[in-house]
């Protein structure tokens, strides 16, 4: 605390917040966080407070786009599919409630702040979500490598678009597969045999992103 005037700083300003502290050992932050390379200062909070899918809808420019995930378990994956979302000014993620991971603090800390600035909604069913979606007037858009259609060459790019990304082991699930409009894949390697989820999902959002530009 001495030589750390970061740590210093983050103590004036709880101090001038009102805001209680108190002092642990370096294995306590761990247990709380799940970090282990953290940076030795920790704030409790209360439970992230989702948005819900209406207000997300509500609130979307025009075109809309958003953001699901299907079978993301790791947090990490989640909180850096937020950060992009939110560079490319994505109108929301939506998180199934099951068999995805949630908005943990590791999700949040991958996030690199960009969770507090994107809405994000935890949902009960995503096939049920993607219906909602369609009814909206989105196109649904799957990434899946094995698709035929690549990113760029995707013409819809300009429409509403709802876009899935998998896991990165099993990919799309047979259900949601079957209710994408389009599926997308990313040209790469042979060599690799998938991207990570995040990755994906960047790469995706820059091939939208210019396509919305150039129209």
């Amino acid at each position: 605390m001495d030589v750390d005037e970061r740590l210093n700083e983050s103590i004036r300003l709880a101090q001038k917040m009102a805001i209680g502290i108190k002092e642990v050992e370096r294995r306590a932050i761990e247990n709380m966080t799940g970090i282990a390379n953290h940076q030795g200062i920790a704030l409790v909070v209360k439970p992230f407070q989702y948005s819900s899918q209406k207000e997300i809808f509500a609130r979307a420019k025009d075109p809309a786009l958003f953001i699901a995930v299907d079978g993301v378990t790791d947090p990490r994956n989640i909180g850096a599919i937020a950060r992009s979302s939110a560079a490319f000014s994505a109108d929301g993620l939506l998180i199934p409630e099951r068999r995805n991971a949630s908005l943990t603090a590791a999700a949040w800390k991958s996030s690199a702040g960009a969770a507090a600035r994107l809405p994000i909604a935890q949902i009960t069913n995503l096939a049920r979500s993607v219906e909602d979606a369609k009814a909206y007037g989105c196109f649904i858009v799957g990434l899946d490598g094995d698709a035929d259609t690549s990113v760029e060459e995707m013409e819809i790019a300009d429409q509403p678009l709802y876009l899935i990304v998998g896991s990165e082991g099993k990919g799309l699930s047979r259900l949601i597969r079957e209710k994408c409009d389009l599926l997308v894949s990313i040209p790469m390697s042979s060599a690799v045999e998938s991207l990570n989820a995040s990755v994906a999902v960047s790469i995706a959002l820059y091939a939208v992103d210019r396509k919305r530009a150039i129209k």
